[in-house]
């Protein structure tokens, strides 16, 4: 087993592929849609991020103040814990439009000059996927962030001319799942930098109690606490997870969200008391059951569960080495100690001496 077989994979998987599974952090067009409901229209209604709240409204106080325009403004973290919100909260604290695109929408530099050369004094450009831009257009927004200006090249070979183009002062927010993978010249850019973590139980449960009142859901409070311990952190599925219990509950129940009608509904839809679905329990049965526990290459290991190497690799690993549950090692994945627990398993004695070296245990 070599380290080109185990080693991170740098392809994005799609937002389809990823929406599929009820705990997934990517949106498809029905959370796109519901969320826009949901979304908090203010910091002081932001649920959970405290310091990225307070030093973002310090940063946009501090501008209103001045009658200036906020600072650039990037936002890293993974899928689903409020980066698009909060770039709608920075415009509606600025009392200034909005305009939403993406860095793969940019493959040319022109893309992005008409995106600027349209923008309004004080417009808050919002960019997700930052880091999938392409590079002459990230070339090209260097300048604009600092300068305010863009260059546009006109005709082509020795009678290219450059044009400047000045542009109004704005706030670019950039949105990223991937920080490293961006250019220190454009990270120096933005004059404030917040990373988004995942969420405590205790503040998804406030999520939950939220969307459920803008839903018009009774739920009580063992019935939010059982929703938020399965949402992986994550709000975006905490929300997901409100609307097919909703569902159960108002088909086999009397509508009433409780622990009880939570939990049975959660096992109707896959998802275990860990927040694991059916996709994340293939991967660990493969693994302890076929292959004792690892280590194992992961294209084999995405064989034995029927999936794409990259539906593995980038679905299901991150939440099971988040959880302790998976480790990737040099010689390929393992499970840990807490994977044979999970799934009430005992690990042979080859397998547990074998694991020892490796975690210690």
């Amino acid at each position: 087993m070599n380290w080109d077989e185990t080693g991170p994979h740098t392809g994005g998987l799609s937002d389809e592929r990823s929406a599929d599974r009820l705990v997934a952090a990517g949106a498809d067009g029905e959370d796109t849609a519901v969320e826009a409901a949901l979304r908090p229209k203010d910091l002081e209604e932001f649920v959970g991020q405290e310091k990225v709240r307070a030093q973002l409204d310090l940063v946009l106080k501090a501008a209103r103040a001045r009658g200036a325009t906020a600072d650039h403004v990037l936002l890293s973290g993974a899928p689903g814990l409020g980066k698009t919100t909060l770039s709608m909260i920075i415009a509606a604290e600025m009392n200034a439009p909005i305009r939403i695109t993406s860095g793969p929408a940019i493959q040319h530099a022109g893309d992005l000059a008409a995106i600027l050369s349209s923008l309004q004094e004080g417009e808050v450009l919002f960019l997700d996927e930052i880091h999938r831009m392409s590079r002459p257009a990230e070339e090209m927004l260097y300048m604009a962030m600092e300068d305010f200006r863009v260059d546009v090249i006109v005709g082509k070979g020795p009678g290219a001319t450059a044009i400047p183009l000045e542009l109004p002062p704005f706030t670019l927010v950039g949105a990223t799942t991937r920080a490293g993978l961006l250019p220190p010249p454009l990270r120096d850019r933005f004059g404030f930098t917040g990373h988004m973590e995942f969420y405590a139980p205790r503040e998804l449960e406030r999520v939950v109690h939220r969307s459920a009142g803008l839903l018009d859901v009774a739920i009580d409070t063992d019935g939010a606490a059982e929703i938020a311990g399965r949402s992986r952190g994550t709000p975006r599925i905490a929300n997901r997870l409100l609307r097919r219990v909703r569902d159960y509950a108002q088909v086999r129940a009397d509508g009433r969200i409780d622990r009880e009608i939570a939990a049975a509904a959660l096992k109707v839809y896959e998802v275990d008391e860990r927040g694991l679905d059916r996709l994340d329990r293939a991967v660990l049965e493969a693994l302890l059951k076929l292959f004792g526990g690892g280590p194992v290459g992961l294209s084999t290991l995405a064989v034995a569960v029927g999936e794409e190497r990259e539906t593995v690799e980038e679905v299901a690993e991150p939440f099971l080495v988040r959880e302790g549950l998976l480790a990737r090692t040099p010689r390929g994945r393992v499970a840990t100690p807490a994977a044979w627990g999970h799934l009430g398993l005992v690990p042979p004695q080859h397998a547990a001496k074998g694991q020892q070296g490796l975690f210690g245990a």
